[in-house]
């Protein structure tokens, strides 16, 4: 499975790795299913959440990586 970015959205994301729901909702992103959630990427959601946008990228990462083994 490809790495994601900080430009990957919402959407393109949970279509690709459902398992990042649950990282996403502990961090206080719970309207992922919103349409303009849908379409906000990685940096523009943690920016209004508040959260660092590379530190939210390389965990999402690493829960991808190993789902994967």
């Amino acid at each position: 499975m490809a790495q994601i970015s900080k430009d990957t959205t919402i959407g393109e994301l949970l279509n690709v790795f459902p398992g990042a729901a649950p990282i996403l909702m502990e961090i206080g992103m719970h309207c992922l299913g919103c349409p303009s959630a849908q379409g906000e990427s990685l940096a523009e959601a943690a920016m209004v959440h508040g959260i660092d946008s590379d530190l939210l990228v390389e965990k999402i990462n690493a829960a991808i990586t190993a789902a994967a083994k």
